[in-house]
């Protein structure tokens, strides 16, 4: 295959996919030959974090390229500020189009495009309603309806394909993409996905209509259109697939791929449970964690999770070969990751939401055709990295200089080349703002205290608590698998001490002023375009110059004034 410089972008992200459960990452059991086959062309980044273990928070750092504590978007559905900047506003700038399909768990800021007087019906209105990029199709996922009403008010475009396609209910996401039937096939109850006991059973829809196909074709939709259309315009397609985040249930045949045996055990301690800390004992006891502490939960759901990620990984296949027989390989950097993980009982805990590496280190490889690459193909890069060094790295293939005033992420071009940056950090952070959980309740705190935060380096990981909760540490060197908690040992008080410091430099960071670059910074205090006439400080001429003085100097005329006397 003949390699040339990147002209195009494809950003696939999974939803809720763990970094280990790919056979190229070591498992031992589930094998994703198409992964592993882009991963063999490209780099594996094995120490990628992202800003935060939750959906919305993490993919508006995803976006912006900026922490959690820069964008404010810290929980789902915490709308992103009306005039943040995004991907897609960077790229534009530099020629490139930003589209997206798939999931994005953007919440618009109402009343921040309503305080501006901007419409939601144009462009401008539509691309900040939509995280900066151009939607082909927005598709959230998550189709849920309870007794307060739907869980996303928003039309749902994958349950328009469903009713097109004959599936017939008022919500064929939930009545066939995600749920079974009870019986033998034909007419029956629906045995919902939300109920983990059925993560075994067969989802009630073709596997070809499911959503990860769906997504894809989509996908493959727009590659055509572009490939038809000729057009010089680049792009970058944001892909954004929707699975193998709950509920768990499958299409067939991918129910019955895998079973018990295929379970790998649990990474927890007894000990865990002993006199933990208060936070790591409040999301113990969260419902998720209770169901997934269970090994009759675990046995049900994880062969369901691992044939979700067996079908999403075939269909990277065939979206690569598409790229590779449509000739749009040799121009396309591929990047894969996932928003967050999923502890599957780890640690004693369900979903996501804190920061041992089940949940907060996830799966990146990313493909770069051009010819500087290839010293680096099928390599594993072990660097601190975060999840906001994507937009940089976008970018920085865009063209022109990457805005460090504006991301806070580094371009990973660099690592592509074979190049290691001489300066390249020495720690990663994350936040988690949990306020609103039931945790926080469970713990008494305030809202401003429900906050966690994250920082890694080469050995040591730190979990910082505020409203005066005790610190967790762990120590990756001797205790990999993050199941001795060293924060409330007086012997490790000082790497407590350390860790927290880097967390204050991290804090102490200019990250708010965005509107002037650090070069225009520079260029002022050089005094260029400085000469103004404002001269601060000047008693006489000795003070300034001739040419400082020049516009005030000169002969003009008295102007007498009248007197009210003489008036």
């Amino acid at each position: 295959m003949s390699r040339s410089t990147p002209r195009n972008i494809l950003f696939v992200m999974f939803d809720q996919l763990r970094f280990d459960y790919l056979s190229c990452a070591g498992h031992p059991f589930l094998e994703t030959p198409h992964i592993d086959a882009l991963a063999a062309r490209g780099v594996r980044f094995s120490r990628a974090y992202v800003q935060s273990p939750i959906c919305g928070a993490s993919r508006m750092s995803f976006y912006t390229g900026r922490y959690v504590q820069s964008h404010g978007a810290a929980w789902n559905n915490y709308p992103l500020k009306a005039g943040e900047m995004t991907l897609g506003d960077h790229l534009r700038a530099r020629g490139m189009d930003a589209v997206l399909i798939g999931k994005t768990h953007m919440k618009v800021d109402d009343a921040g495009l309503d305080r501006l007087g901007i419409s939601r019906a144009g462009i401008i209105g539509a691309r900040i309603a939509e995280c900066g990029f151009d939607a082909r199709v927005r598709d959230d996922g998550l189709w849920a309806e309870g007794a307060d009403g739907p869980y996303d008010a928003k039309p749902s475009p994958y349950n328009a394909y469903l009713r097109e396609k004959g599936y017939d209910g008022c919500n064929p996401w939930h009545d066939h993409a995600n749920s079974a039937i009870r019986g033998d096939g034909g007419t029956g109850d629906v045995e919902t996905g939300w109920l983990m006991r059925n993560a075994r059973k067969p989802a009630n829809i073709r596997e070809e209509d499911s959503e990860t196909p769906w997504l894809t074709e989509q996908a493959i939709a727009f590659l055509e259109e572009r490939r038809a259309a000729r057009t010089a315009v680049p792009w970058l397609c944001h892909l954004s697939y929707i699975k193998p985040h709950w509920p768990y249930i499958v299409p067939p045949p991918y129910h019955a791929l895998y079973g018990v045996d295929d379970v790998v055990a649990a990474v927890r301690a007894e000990a865990e449970r002993v006199d933990p800390n208060p936070v790591h004992a409040a999301f113990m006891q969260s419902h998720a964690s209770r169901g997934f502490a269970r090994d009759e939960v675990r046995n049900a759901v994880i062969p369901a999770y691992m044939g979700l990620i067996k079908q999403c990984d075939d269909q990277i296949g065939r979206l690569m070969s598409y790229l590779e027989d449509s000739g749009r390989l040799k121009d396309t950097i591929v990047v894969l990751t996932s928003d967050h993980g999923d502890y599957l009982g780890d640690h004693w805990l369900g979903e996501k939401d804190l920061f041992h590496d089940p949940s907060v280190k996830v799966p990146m490889v990313v493909y770069d055709p051009s010819p500087e690459a290839d010293v680096t193909r099928g390599t594993t890069c072990d660097a601190l990295v975060e999840a906001i060094d994507l937009a940089a790295t976008f970018v920085d293939v865009a063209g022109g200089d990457v805005p460090g005033h504006i991301l806070e992420g580094r371009s990973l071009r660099p690592f592509l080349h074979g190049e290691v940056p001489t300066d390249w950090r020495d720690f990663a952070v994350s936040e988690y703002d949990y306020s609103c959980t039931p945790m926080a309740e469970a713990l008494g705190l305030a809202p401003g205290d429900a906050r966690l935060f994250m920082v890694v380096d080469r050995r040591w990981k730190l979990i910082h608590a505020e409203g005066s909760l005790p610190p967790m540490l762990f120590d990756l060197e001797n205790d990999p698998d993050e199941l001795v908690d060293l924060g409330r040992d007086p012997g490790h008080s000082g790497m407590v001490r350390d860790m927290r410091d880097k967390l204050g430099n991290w804090a102490r960071r200019e990250s708010q002023r965005t509107t002037v670059s650090d070069a225009q910074i520079l260029a002022r205090r050089a005094g260029a375009g400085g000469r103004t006439g404002v001269l601060i400080g000047a008693y006489d001429e000795d003070d300034v110059t001739a040419q400082d003085l020049e516009p005030y100097t000169g002969r003009i005329t008295r102007t007498m004034q009248k007197t009210s006397d003489e008036r």
